[in-house]
């Protein structure tokens, strides 16, 4: 009998459509937990504190932590307000920040994108600048204004690998070239995290969780843009989808 598909939860936005509260995972990400990953994909609406996080790790296998239109709000990393007409969404900073650490410590796969990757940053302590563009020395990381997706998500710029890493080993060599999608980005790096990748521009791009028990990193590019079609971001998918189905075979046995 063939095995089982490891789980991988992807916890939601909260997004008012019309007059209503949805919970929403964007379709890019799914395909890549499906695609890249080989793993069910699991929505996890954006209930903050009505989530039980130990029943929700005894049934998954791995966590995506995906990109957003918003930005996490700046009270949780003592940061100062946000520009007027930043799209913030509370339900998922109350989600998500308090289960990263604990999926980390239970030894549960996790993989960051974009706001995934700043909201891992800001759960074990770091901090967030607002608007790279306007940090003098940094170039513009957001992304074309071309209306074209395949422009928006097209190759922007390198990133060079950090000898010894995880994201050295899977690329087999020091750059890789990386879509842009992003105005906000590192500040401060937590102490518990440790660099992957950096921008030319020295932005601090990728990192994994220092001493974590299984696979715990992130990146600020969209590595699930057309995930099968590029040959880094499947084998990035492929990485983070082996670890969940190590973690699944334990839970099983």
């Amino acid at each position: 009998m063939p095995l089982k598909r490891p789980v991988i939860a992807l916890p939601a936005d909260r997004r008012i459509i019309g007059k209503h509260p949805f919970h929403a995972v964007g379709e890019k990400y799914i395909r890549a937990v499906i695609d890249g990953a080989g793993a069910m994909p699991l929505l996890v609406p954006a209930l903050g504190d009505e989530i039980d996080v130990d029943e929700l790790l005894e049934h998954v296998d791995g966590i995506l932590f995906t990109g957003s239109v918003s930005n996490v709000e700046p009270q949780r990393y003592q940061g100062p307000p946000s520009a007027p007409g930043t799209l913030h969404d509370p339900q998922r900073d109350a989600t998500v920040l308090p289960l990263i650490p604990r999926a980390v410590d239970a030894g549960v796969p996790v993989l960051g994108i974009c706001r995934g990757f700043q909201e891992i940053n800001v759960a074990y302590g770091g901090t967030l600048a607002q608007k790279l563009h306007e940090i003098e020395g940094h170039f513009d990381h957001r992304e074309s204004d071309d209306p074209e997706l395949d422009v928006q998500y097209g190759p922007a710029h390198e990133v060079v690998l950090e000898p010894g890493g995880l994201l050295r080993a899977l690329a087999g060599r020091e750059r890789i070239e990386v879509n842009s999608l992003h105005s906000q980005g590192v500040e401060r790096l937590a102490d518990d995290l440790l660099i992957e990748a950096r921008a030319p521009d020295g932005v601090i791009e990728a990192f994994r969780v220092r001493n974590a028990p299984r696979f715990a990193l992130a990146v600020q590019w969209h590595p699930e843009w057309q995930v099968m079609s590029n040959s880094f971001s499947r084998a990035l998918f492929a990485a983070f989808g082996a670890a969940s189905r190590e973690r699944a075979q334990l839970r099983s046995a």
